[in-house]
């Protein structure tokens, strides 16, 4: 053998007692011929699908005359036109020497840092737009203002691959054809700055009153931020993100040194104090929906198509019961003055279906002295209160509690992780303790301290995971979103939107099933041509049957309710069977009541854009937002028939001991419950005991969350029987009864059914 053959072999051998193989040769070869002649590929492709798609290009020479000029209309479900999109563009073209340079720079700085350097596309931009394209987000990205000022001017507004390498070529010629300054001047003044601004002469004028020469730094910078999307960021959209996207623009300019930090600073503070021009919205209806709808059709097709691109737009909307709805919102909101509450606002939706019937988002959208355009129906900023409490108990029955499930509703201590933090001690809306209740009357009449107690049970990560699942948004059971969430988030701890809460309680209105909200049905172009239609779809199960009927059938229990709102409140709609609950945070900054049938979902908010705290006599039940819930709910449910939640095959109907919630006991009254099929109990009460022929209840409940080894539960209830029954017998059994009443027999621990979470760690906020 010769001495390389040796060599070789020698090395084949011990890299195999390495424990390594090596590669078959025939396999490099392989992979190495696929990637020479994909390259061969590209290479031959890439110019075939530039000339295929350059035959029929525009000319670079347009750029100058907007192709624009037809309405978009929005229309009701029923054709009832709601508003024509700006019929006229507004744009007087200026040269860039009368363009604030500060404004120039900001453009840049937030749209195309390199615009001076590249040739009209980024490479490493594109590659962006692969990955999207292949994790499936879409064809988004890549855009240099070249290319933005071509999209806007020369294409269409529709996101296909064609359209991408057509924006591509054009851009190129472009830049062959003009000066950068050139393109510059042109973009600032074709882009769509929101409404009928075109160019930023308009948008000066539509903004600031004044001539784009004349704009300060604060002033270039928001309007440099607005070409992105102009529907999300424009003031008169009913949010404020036009601060944070301003904001935005400044830090660029800092980072690329256009301005110093004092500059940024002192810009910042007067965007965020600005007060702007209302925006000409004369002869609009509902106009919080085609707001709404707009920023939606923007995201879809674009801006400049939205604005002036003839788009036909077809929504849900029922603008009779909208009309209505409206005016019993200000209506009620003015009988309010004494209860220093300003403000109202309502959703009305098809559980089967998501489509939104009637959306108001303020009491008045041109009342500018109360910022009246802003839409609380889809602002994130609002505290539950109660109105979350379905949820959490809907997640307790899914885990194998039932609706009666026994509960000790006496003053409880929730200790936390953080020694420096004050123990959590939540109480009733009324202040009152009532002892032992069943889950049935806990939840009716939205009893604090037993909520706590149930949600220390079953987690608060499968709590804020379940209500993410039925739509709660920015509920999302991440470690970050849980950070500072503790056991008062099933008393409002963490904000959501009314729209939010609308599609979590059609969840139960839908037999478990979550239909996203809808607003557009059909949307054609100028052409007649159908570029969208609303396909329906059977939604996602998120919650079992069994479960949305039980809490339905809870929600819709008159007397379930009764102890804290009485027999004859603002809940009732006389001779209809409908479920509904309601919510008031602890300082009366929020207010709200959710109603729903099988058909209707109606969802409620009064309080004030400023969240300053309402007058303390406001109740839920009483005033505040039942009295629109109910007339509301009645205005819908008029003139359609008369519709009961169905019941499940598997949910079965028992008596219970009325008192202790298990089976019956002597000659205790008894009530009727339902249970899913395999939760229904199988023994009395375990609380009843008998020692020397003189019978006791003897009470018991584990501590799951405490962190100092103590049994606080207990010890609530220890005091509560000191405090309310200390001189009855029934109450005060032997201690050898209390000591054989093992944690086994405990009539309120975990159910054995799935088990339940509890949660590590508790930051409540009281």
């Amino acid at each position: 053998m010769d001495y390389k053959a040796s060599r070789r072999r020698g090395f084949r051998s011990s890299r195999r007692k390495m424990g390594f193989k090596l590669p078959n040769i025939f396999v490099f070869s392989t992979i190495l011929k696929v990637l020479f002649f994909g390259l061969v590929g590209l290479v031959v492709l890439i110019p075939l699908l530039f000339l295929w798609y350059s035959h029929d290009l525009p000319t670079p020479g347009k750029l100058v005359v907007s192709k624009y000029k037809d309405a978009t209309r929005i229309y009701d479900r029923k054709g009832k036109l709601l508003f024509s999109v700006y019929q006229e563009e507004n744009r007087t073209y200026v040269k860039l020497d009368q363009i604030p340079k500060q404004l120039q720079e900001a453009t840049i700085s937030i749209e195309d840092k390199d615009f001076y350097k590249n040739k009209g596309f980024s490479p490493l931009a594109y590659l962006r737009v692969v990955k999207n394209a292949l994790l499936g987000r879409g064809l988004a990205g890549a855009s240099t203002i070249s290319q933005q000022l071509v999209k806007n001017v020369l294409l269409d507004g529709k996101r296909t691959p064609a359209r991408k390498i057509k924006e591509l070529i054009l851009s190129i010629q472009v830049n062959q054809r003009y000066s950068k300054d050139e393109i510059l001047e042109m973009y600032l003044n074709n882009i769509p700055y929101g409404g009928s601004a075109i160019g930023v002469e308009a948008a000066s004028e539509t903004y600031f009153g004044k001539k784009a020469k004349e704009l300060d730094l604060a002033q270039s910078a928001f309007l440099a931020g607005l070409p992105q999307s102009p529907s999300v960021y424009s003031p008169f959209s009913g949010n404020k993100y036009y601060i944070d996207r301003t904001e935005s623009v400044l830090k660029r300019m800092f980072d690329d040194e256009k301005i110093t930090k004092d500059e940024r600073d002192e810009a910042l503070s007067e965007i965020k104090k600005y007060s702007f021009k209302r925006e000409n919205t004369s002869g609009i209806k509902a106009p919080h929906f085609v707001m709404y709808v707009k920023e939606l059709l923007a995201q879809q097709f674009g801006e400049q198509m939205v604005g002036v691109g003839g788009l036909q737009v077809t929504t849900s909307l029922d603008y009779d019961l909208q009309e209505k709805a409206e005016k019993i919102v200000k209506e009620e909101v003015d009988k309010l003055k004494a209860y220093k509450a300003t403000n109202g606002a309502a959703v009305v939706s098809d559980p089967k279906t998501g489509e939104i019937l009637a959306m108001v988002g303020s009491k008045d959208y041109f009342d500018e002295k109360n910022e009246g355009n802003f839409n609380v129906t889809t602002s994130n900023t609002r505290q539950p209160g109660s109105s979350m409490k379905p949820i959490m108990y809907a997640t307790a029955l899914e885990k194998g509690y039932t609706a009666s499930t026994m509960i000790m509703d006496v003053k409880t201590e929730f200790p936390t992780d953080d020694p420096t933090a004050p123990i959590y001690t939540p109480v009733n809306y009324d202040g009152k303790f009532n002892g032992l209740v069943q889950l049935r009357f806990a939840l009716g009449n939205s009893l604090n301290i037993p909520a706590v107690k149930m949600l220390a049970r079953v987690g608060i990560g499968p709590v804020m995971k379940k209500a993410y699942e039925m739509g709660i948004e920015n509920w999302q059971p991440t470690s970050k979103n849980q950070a500072n969430v503790g056991l008062s988030l099933v008393l409002g701890g963490r904000e959501t939107s009314l729209l939010n809460e609308v599609t979590a309680y059609g969840v139960f209105a839908n037999k478990g099933v979550r239909q996203d909200p809808v607003s557009i049905l059909k949307v054609t172009d100028n052409k007649g041509k159908t570029v969208y239609e609303r396909k329906k779809t059977e939604g996602k199960k998120v919650l079992s049957e069994e479960v949305a009927f039980l809490i339905s059938h809870i929600l819709l229990d008159n007397n379930a309710r009764s102890l804290a709102f009485g027999p004859s409140s603002w809940l009732n709609i006389p001779g209809r069977t409908v479920a509904v609950k309601t919510g008031t945070t602890d300082e009366k900054r929020d207010n709200w009541t959710f109603g729903y049938t099988p058909s209707y979902v109606v969802g409620v908010w009064v309080g004030n854009n400023d969240n300053t705290p309402m007058n303390a006599a406001i109740a839920s039940g009483i005033t505040g937002a039942s009295p629109i819930w109910n007339k509301i709910m009645t205005l819908v449910l008029k003139h359609t028939p008369e519709e009961s939640f169905a019941k499940p095959d598997n949910v079965v109907a028992l008596q219970v001991d009325s008192f202790a919630g298990g089976l019956p006991h002597g000659g205790q009254s008894t009530r009727s419950e339902y249970f899913i099929k395999g939760t229904e109990p199988t023994f009395e009460s375990p609380i009843y005991k008998s020692k020397d022929g003189k019978n006791y209840y003897v009470f018991k409940e584990d501590d799951p969350v405490s962190t100092d080894g103590q049994n606080r539960w207990q010890k609530g209830i220890d005091e509560w029987i000191k405090q309310f029954h200390k001189d009855e017998e029934v109450y005060n059994p032997p201690d050898e009864l209390k000591n054989e009443h093992k944690d086994g027999d405990n009539p309120t621990a975990t159910p054995a059914v799935q088990g339940a979470e509890t949660t590590p760690t508790l930051t409540p906020t009281p």
